[in-house]
């Protein structure tokens, strides 16, 4: 009886479903679009909305806002092994759809917020939900062979960029007229995917390819399991673990160190925000595919971290919003990194094991978001104090040696693995 490789599996699938599943992966990257606009016209206005329930100051706000950002990467933290677990033995497609439909809902909430109390469950509600994201990532692995993932990984990253180029510029508009307005714009995005969703998106994992569920495995202990018994797969981890705790300093600082710097408002946090995510969109969608061809994974992940420092050390030295732009390109380069970790993680699982993978890196993710809110608000909030160094941008600086240290992890991970690939291509 002939084995089927994963890989040959993943090509099979793709060439006799030109149709279908090529038109999910525009469905998926259309989802992932309109959620990170969800997020992205929410973001410009939130501190904002804080400091008017609560009426205390920015440097206040900051702190229950790291609050607020570790409560929601909790429950990322919890939820995301479950669902990733849930997606190996349901499917991909009713968790993908719920995540649509709990996202609008806890948009919804936090529209009529009139307390702490209620932004708390609209956060609870959003993290849960949001965890899902892993499983629009297994969906990619399920029907992309591996060597077109780094490629398919980056057109997702591009969604990324569409969406924070959306998001922040129409939540900069409209929390100039209301500080809610957002919110429910937010919640009618989510919930028209949703519905879209129902019409057009197929299910990615055949019934013989899912696993059963395993409580043991689907928690964020036992999902680390799988990165320590796979070979090359535990140090990719720790750098996703690194970057992602970086990616943290710009959600909880960016729109505090702007008014706190050039004294910027929501509509030019805003700006700042969809420049960010074009030049993102940018990156993901027409560099990483000729990158990655050209220098391989392993360097291109390299070359992405190095250039994730030199922006951040740039946006944390920026004497003037002039300069803070000028780094914002620097930075987006950054983008290179992460759709070569992705496609070196999932060459190294099994097909019943992609919703775990994704559900175990979303953890990671999430354990970075519960760590990385307070680490940067706090740090902000000292190095902007009165009576403390005067330096706003040390959050920034922090997050380049984050990364510099995830530089460190790629490259000797990265020589282990060109090693491992020329002793197997010497192999008989």
């Amino acid at each position: 009886m002939t084995t089927i490789t994963p890989a040959e599996r993943a090509a099979k699938t793709e060439a006799e479903s030109p149709k279908g599943f090529r038109a999910a992966f525009g469905f998926v990257f259309v989802t992932v679009v309109l959620d990170l606009a969800a997020l992205g016209i929410v973001i410009p206005v939130l501190p904002q909305l804080l400091m008017q329930i609560m009426e205390v100051g920015a440097a206040e706000a900051a702190k229950t806002l790291g609050g607020l950002i570790f409560l929601w990467a909790s429950m990322q933290f919890i939820a995301s092994p479950i669902l990733g677990a849930a997606s190996d033995m349901l499917g991909r497609r009713p968790i993908i759809l719920w995540s649509n439909f709990g996202l609008a809902m806890s948009y919804f909430i936090a529209s009529l917020a009139t307390s702490l109390p209620m932004l708390i469950l609209a956060r609870v509600v959003s993290g849960v939900s949001a965890a899902s994201m892993s499983t629009a990532q297994a969906y990619i692995a399920d029907i992309t062979p591996p060597e077109k993932r780094a490629q398919r990984f980056g057109v997702i990253g591009a969604a990324f960029g569409v969406g924070f180029v959306l998001g922040p510029a129409i939540g900069g508009l409209l929390g100039e007229l209301d500080l809610r307005a957002p919110f429910y714009a937010a919640g009618a995005l989510c919930l028209a995917n949703g519905l879209y969703g129902l019409f057009v998106l197929p299910e990615s994992l055949p019934k013989e390819r899912r696993a059963p569920f395993n409580w043991r495995k689907a928690n964020p202990l036992g999902s680390f399991d799988l990165f320590v018994r796979t070979p090359n797969l535990g140090f990719i981890a720790l750098a996703v673990f690194l970057s992602s705790l970086a990616l943290q300093v710009q959600p909880s600082t960016m729109v505090l160190f702007g008014e706190a710097r050039f004294g910027w408002g929501a509509g030019e946090a805003g700006a700042v925000l969809a420049v960010i995510g074009l030049c993102s969109m940018i990156v993901s969608g027409f560099l990483v595919g000729r990158i990655v061809r050209k220098i391989g994974e392993t360097r291109a992940w390299a070359m992405g971290l190095a250039f994730g420092a030199m922006g951040f050390i740039g946006y944390g030295a920026a004497p003037s919003g002039v300069w803070f732009f000028a780094s914002i390109p620097l930075l987006a380069l950054w983008g290179i990194a992460g759709p070569a970790t992705q496609s070196l993680a999932t060459q190294r699982v099994q097909p019943t094991e992609q919703g775990r993978l994704q559900g175990g890196l979303s953890s990671l993710m999430g354990l970075a978001g519960m760590i990385g809110p307070i680490l940067f608000t706090q740090i902000f909030a000292y190095g902007a104090a009165p009576d403390g160094p005067g330096l706003p941008g040390l959050a920034f600086f922090t997050a380049a040696g984050v990364l510099l240290t995830a530089l460190g992890v790629a490259l000797v991970e990265g020589a282990a693995i060109r090693r491992r690939q020329a002793v197997a291509a010497l192999a008989p």
